[in-house]
């Protein structure tokens, strides 16, 4: 249809049009230009937080002390010294424990989550959650209470039944050394595995165990070539998982590792207790080795396991079997009471008077008037790095993997980008705070092979409390990133590509379409930022100062003094936050998803 300003003026009108596209090039031109400056800055950002600070430290660990190159001498050193190789032994006879153990148990009781009709499914699932808003520590310290030298089981419940029975009903485990480290590290690696098999469980085609009835199969032949098959990627994932975790560990191996060395206490021996740097950075390579080599491998089995995955699977249908449930019960009921004892054995030295000698009910120790900390200030530190790491850190991974999934221009940096965020997965948090030393500590920047040197201008965050936050974010930055990555992967690509066409700013549909489509996936990765920074203490235990001490650097600290019960009053706040925290993300959750049903309800209603 013509309209009368084409009819009479037909000259004027053709330019009108030529400056309108014009106009809507110009624009549409700089908006491609500035999302192609956020994918190089994004880079140029994962290159300044990872890469960097990684290559000072490979070049540390190439050096002597007076930053002289002199090649592979530390490792030579390293291997020629017998109690550094022992301790290299003692973490992987650790975390191969650990790793075994802490999936034998996770996978009985996710079997018993998803495959029985026991009773209390849901207060298990819970109470097994638990331990994942404690610090390292704090195992360590519950342990102690019980299995220490004055624990009570050790002294047979104070000598309650010497005295009754004249018997001494005392138990001594031998906590302090490889047993008391793994069995903290099992009970902070157990949530994990459990985690993680369960969901695998919960998905296992029902199909399978169906032809096996056929064939006349018994339960033990069903679980040998149906079930443990079927969950075989996951049985690999979660003990690697917990290899990764325990081998990398510093916070349960310091206070129930007594004389026995790891390579994550050699580390701060070198650093803090020798000041050999270069001999810590060697260490902390060598550290990340088995790290990464866990992480190749898993990334393999993972990328095998989509494959199994069919449209046609049928739900596992559960058959009454009481006694079944009533042993999975039982077991369910041993670890579900092993950890609420542990955490009793942490809340309870907290409200003793002086533990274990005067159990009169008391709240001074949440004073910390005993500590040579300053009072409470370390747990508001860790609420602020943690609010910083949580609100950055989620901003950051969430608009980076947008750029790099959602956006069509530099695949090849894009790539890159990719790579670079998953890099943080495999590294161990001591090694990111030890390459953070090196690189945010020097005043100047030494150009390798070379004379020449350039000022550092990151230097300025040495000290501060931001870089305790941009170590968190590195450290948790994988895993939130593939939440990310998988939340924008469900959403259409048609929302970009509609609102290319309609010259909408790609910073617009990501406001008004992406983040409010992604909400819950933004959500959990906030409070995974939050809890994470409340209860890590390895990536941050170089990089603290006086002012900046956190609640976990704190425990250490109150421990080393003999102070447990400040020690564990300060693990009792840190858990109470978290669990408060997780707590009102299920709730604010819950209602979110109420509102969209009861919305997209609206919506048919209309339709109809």
């Amino acid at each position: 249809m013509v309209n009368k300003e084409q009819l009479l003026y037909p000259a004027q009108s053709a330019m009108k049009r030529k400056i309108r596209h014009k106009k809507v090039r110009q624009q549409s031109g700089w908006i491609d230009r500035l999302q192609k400056l956020l994918i190089i800055l994004m880079v140029l950002g994962l290159v300044i937080a990872i890469v960097l600070p990684l290559l000072q430290l490979v070049m540390k660990a190439l050096s002597n002390e007076q930053g002289q190159f002199i090649g592979f001498a530390n490792f030579i050193e390293y291997f020629s010294t017998p109690s550094l190789v022992k301790s290299m032994y003692n973490t992987l006879f650790i975390a191969i424990t650990t790793g075994v153990i802490s999936v034998m148990l996770g996978f009985t009781f996710a079997y018993a989550v998803t495959r029985t009709e026991m009773r209390w499914k849901t207060i298990f699932k819970y109470i097994a959650f638990i331990p994942l808003f404690a610090p390292t520590m704090t195992y360590g310290i519950g342990l102690i209470n019980l299995f220490g030298n004055n624990g009570v089981v050790t002294t047979g419940f104070f000598g309650l039944f010497e005295s009754m029975f004249g018997v001494n009903a005392g138990v001594d485990i031998h906590l302090y050394g490889p047993v008391g480290i793994i069995i903290s590290e099992v009970f902070y690696t157990f949530p994990q595995a459990f985690l993680l098999l369960s969901i695998s469980l919960a998905t296992t085609d029902y199909r399978l165990y169906e032809a096996a009835d056929t064939l006349g199969a018994g339960p033990i032949k069903k679980l040998f070539t149906v079930t443990l098959p079927s969950v075989k990627y996951a049985l690999f994932s979660s003990f690697i998982i917990s290899f990764i975790l325990s081998f990398t560990d510093f916070g349960a191996p310091v206070v129930v590792g007594g004389q026995y060395n790891v390579m994550a206490t050699d580390i701060y021996q070198q650093v803090v207790g020798q000041f050999k740097m270069s001999m810590g950075a060697t260490v902390g390579l060598i550290l990340i080795i088995p790290a990464v080599i866990a992480f190749i491998a898993d990334r393999i089995i993972q990328r095998k396991q989509s494959t199994v995955i069919s449209a046609k699977s049928v739900p596992y249908k559960i058959k009454p079997n009481r006694l079944r449930d009533r042993l999975y019960f039982i077991y369910c009921l041993i670890i579900s009471g092993s950890v609420l004892l542990l955490m009793a054995a942490v809340l309870l030295p907290a409200i003793s008077t002086y533990w274990p000698y005067n159990l009169s009910l008391t709240f001074d120790h949440f004073l910390f008037k005993r500590a040579s900390t300053t009072g409470i200030q370390p747990y508001i530190n860790s609420l602020w790095i943690a609010l910083l790491t949580a609100v950055l850190g989620t901003a950051i991974v969430f608009f980076s993997a947008y750029l790099i999934e959602k956006s069509r221009s530099f695949k090849a940096i894009r790539q890159t980008a990719y790579f670079l965020s998953i890099i943080p997965l495999a590294l161990p948090g001591l090694a990111i705070g030890l390459a953070y030393i090196f690189f945010f500590n020097q005043a100047a920047l030494a150009i390798p092979f070379t004379d020449l040197s350039i000022p550092n201008p990151f230097n300025m965050l040495y000290g501060t409390i931001w870089i305790l936050v941009l170590a968190n974010i590195v450290h948790f930055y994988s895993v939130n990133f593939f939440t990310a990555n998988t939340a924008l992967k469900k959403l259409d690509h048609e929302f970009e590509s509609v609102s290319e066409s309609m010259n909408v700013p790609f910073y617009r549909t990501f406001t008004r379409v992406t983040m409010p489509m992604s909400f819950a996936a933004i959500v959990e990765m906030f409070v995974y930022f939050f809890i994470n920074s409340m209860t890590t203490i390895s990536a941050i235990i170089f990089l603290y100062t006086s002012q900046t001490k956190p609640a976990s650097v704190a425990i250490v600290t109150m421990m080393d003094e003999g102070n447990t019960e400040s020690a564990a009053a300060m693990s009792i706040i840190v858990i109470v936050t978290n669990i408060l925290v997780r707590l009102g993300y299920e709730f604010f959750t819950k209602k979110i998803k109420k509102r969209m049903n009861a919305w997209q309800e609206a919506s048919r209603s209309k339709a109809g």
